[in-house]
């Protein structure tokens, strides 16, 4: 497991990007603030330094601090946010403006935020509520924006110039020893190539103990082990089913032809292995020595894109995109000393997107009253390939599988268009409004062995959005939005057979897109040093895809060894949301800087169970009350800073029927927690040394859904090095 004897890592620039005022608007790497996300909106900014101070342990575990934001864990090495109480196909991905989401994200929490180097990130912005209007399919309760780390070039600096970055990490909790080079490259006054590799590997995890549950034996009337997850060593500390190897490598060659113009090529490949799915390995009430184990993931990310100033025909702006993704897993589940059995599954999908926006330059139409808008198109073109083999260990007989997880040649394809006008009357008041037409369809090849239905069908749609901003004295603005969401069923979802943490979910070919509608009302209060941030919004969401109860197909016996299967399907009748967001953020004041957010949100549906048509349940994984506290001193004349951080929530006990299936969640729901942080460290130009002191209180904790509990006491350190070489 552990393939590393030192690596060195290399971290990105040590200066962070200045914190988004209120007044800004969240820019996508490389757009301008027309093409950005419009100010209206309800975003959060995690900057480079943020990043470095907090030691994060994976691109998703950026995303703790953020409000609105709650990190599940399905296994050590996967990860997943949850944007106001949805995640997986609900919420977007997206990298340097192009999708990370494809048609194999699940309806729940997935790995593939995981699959993005922390260390390759310059800033993450989060888009809290629908940007379906904006960024497509998907985006039904928020969006996630990866900027790149660029390489620096210096107009002023002609000639060759480079410096290398060298940096190394070490956690205590799962002896974690990781590193990163990378080399920063300028080619004259206009042209930059930044190169990167990294690797680490992470032992079995230590947590605080087992978290419990808030029912006793008596009162479930079941034995408790049915729940065990996670599954704990002999020193009850320990996780089973934890650890992980992974490598990655990138490349990024940017062209600058004037401060508004560039062009750029890069490349991003992430591979990890051995890593186990927490709450299947082993499986409740199965042998210890059963285990589900994703032998390999990977992503492969190769685009172009150019950004250029016309000024010509009121275009301000064009920003196009393209480029290949390709994901792959390769999974075992290893019974080879139970029943004999091993049996392996190999999925890939080839993804071909592309994307053109723009922007007009504001237009005067009566004294202080402005015209704008931003345009575009995108879309993806998406393959399957898929096979499996069961191999019978005792008598050395291998058997291929009719399929695998997904049928292998099904085809997807996804896209859109849509315009956004925005009036402005000087810096009083502004007004906004967006449509989208949108598109899907989705092949899958049919199989009489595996009693597999084919699939051929095609999903429009319009959506569309309205924003308005209004300054009544200088110091608040007040926010106004609605904003339309559609979510077309993907390959996973109509197509795809898998474990669960309820069991095993078996295809729907039948599913509707989920569409919503999002009412949300927000204050922010710019006092200087001081600003507060509100948001209520209520999300109604119709043909809402939850879980039931359903017959394993013919013939599939990984569906009939399960606890039970089950299926997604829409209900019936309409789907709420309902939330509030608080934020209070304090900027630098005497070398202090903090912040502080609170969130809770709700969610109700009708039941999906037979015989319980009309009944008004919780939505599935919902979030509990929750909150986070930072504050950090730093002294700007040696660098040194000193920090605390606390994340707290509160018990989760509204349970869908999916949730009281889940072995992931404790009887009676997931107690709540308050952990507490502690930071130091010291950066400087070409040099930064970090501590982060995890949990040390030794608060045993569970995020609501996840099946690893939070780690236990402990120590990260990161070493970061920046020789300057030419």
């Amino acid at each position: 497991m552990r393939p590393l004897s030192l690596i060195v890592l290399l971290a990105s620039p040590a200066l962070a990007s200045p914190p988004v005022t209120p007044d800004e608007s969240i820019e996508v790497r490389g757009q301008t603030e027309e093409e950005a996300v419009a100010r209206d909106r309800a975003t959060t900014r995690v900057t480079k330094k943020e990043l470095d101070e907090r030691l994060v342990a994976s691109t998703p575990d950026a995303l703790r601090f953020s409000p609105g934001v709650y990190v599940q864990q399905t296994g050590h090495g996967q990860a997943s946010p949850f944007i106001r109480g949805r995640t997986g196909q609900n919420t977007l991905l997206l990298f340097d403006g192009l999708r990370i989401n494809h048609a194999l994200f699940r309806q729940g929490p997935n790995q593939y935020l995981f699959t993005v180097d922390s260390r390759t990130v310059d800033h993450i912005d989060v888009v809290r509520g629908s940007a379906s209007v904006e960024f497509g399919a998907d985006a039904m309760t928020g969006a996630v924006l990866l900027a790149p780390v660029d390489p620096r070039i210096d107009p002023t600096r002609a000639g060759l110039h480079a410096e290398a970055l060298a940096a190394v990490r070490y956690v205590t909790q799962d002896d974690q020893l990781g590193g990163r080079l990378q080399l920063d490259v300028q080619l004259g006054r206009q042209t930059g190539l930044l190169l990167g590799v990294g690797a680490r590997s992470a032992g079995p995890l230590e947590a605080s103990g087992d978290v419990g549950h808030l029912l006793s034996q008596d009162e479930i009337g079941v034995a408790l082990r049915q729940k065990q997850v996670p599954t704990f060593e002999e020193n009850e500390r320990t996780m089973m089913g934890t650890g992980f190897d992974e490598w990655t490598a990138d490349a990024r060659l940017v062209h600058r032809f004037s401060d508004e113009a560039h062009a750029t090529l890069a490349a991003y490949v992430y591979r990890q292995s051995d890593a186990p799915r927490t709450d299947q390995c082993p499986p409740p009430e199965a042998d210890l020595r059963e285990c589900l184990t994703y032998d390999e993931q990977n992503r492969t990310h190769v685009y172009g894109r150019t950004a250029l100033a016309p000024g010509w025909l009121l275009l301000d702006r064009v920003d196009a995109a393209a480029g290949f993704q390709r994901a792959f897993e390769r999974r075992s589940l290893d019974r080879s000393e139970t029943l004999g059995s091993l049996s392996v599954g190999k999925d890939g999908i080839d993804i071909w997107g592309g994307r053109l926006v723009g922007a007009s330059r504001p237009t005067r139409l009566v004294q202080d009253l402005r015209l704008s808008a931003r345009f575009g198109v995108d879309g993806t073109r998406e393959a399957v390939d898929s096979s499996g083999f069961v191999e019978l260990t005792r008598i050395q007989v291998r058997r291929e599988q009719p399929r695998s997880q997904y049928v292998d040649g099904s085809t997807y394809a996804q896209g859109g268009a849509y315009l956004s006008p925005r009036l402005e009357w000087g810096q009083r008041a502004s007004l906004r409004i967006g449509g989208r037409a949108a598109y899907a369809a989705a092949k899958v090849p049919g199989d009489e062995d595996s009693d597999t239905t084919a699939v051929d069908r095609s999903w429009t749609a319009f959506v569309g959005n309205v924003g308005l901003e209004v300054r009544p004295i200088a110091p608040l603005t007040v926010l106004l939005s609605v904003e339309q969401g559609f979510r077309p069923p993907n390959l996973d979802d109509i197509s795809g057979r898998q474990a669960t943490g309820r069991g095993y979910q078996v295809e729907n070919a039948d599913l509707d897109p989920e569409r919503a509608i999002t009412y949300e009302a927000g204050l922010r209060l710019d006092l200087g040093r001081v600003g507060l941030e509100g948001y209520v919004f209520y999300s109604e969401i119709s043909d809402l895809m939850e879980r039931r109860l359903a017959e394993c197909p013919d013939g599939d016996r990984e569906c009939k060894a399960s606890r039970a299967s089950v299926q997604l399907v829409n209900v019936a009748e309409t789907a709420t949301i309902q939330g509030v967001e608080a934020t209070l953020r304090l900027r630098s004041w005497h070398g202090l800087r903090g912040a502080a957010s609170v969130a809770w949100a709700e969610g109700e549906s009708d039941s999906p169970v037979v015989g319980q048509e009309g009944e008004r349940v919780p939505v599935s994984r919902i979030p509990p009350l929750n909150g986070t506290v930072e504050l950090t001193w730093t002294h700007a004349d040696s660098g040194l800073y000193l920090g605390g951080a606390s994340r707290w929530a509160a018990e989760q006990t509204r349970l869908s029927f999916g949730d009281q299936a889940d072995a992931r969640i404790p009887f009676g729901g997931t107690p709540g927690y308050r952990v507490f942080d502690a930071r130091a460290g010291i950066r400087q130009d070409r040099f930064m040394l970090a501590f982060s002191f995890e949990n040390f209180t030794d608060e045993p904790y569970r995020i609501h859904g996840s099946s690893v509990n939070g780690p236990a006491r402990g120590v990260a350190v990161n070493l970061t090095l920046r020789p300057e070489l030419l």
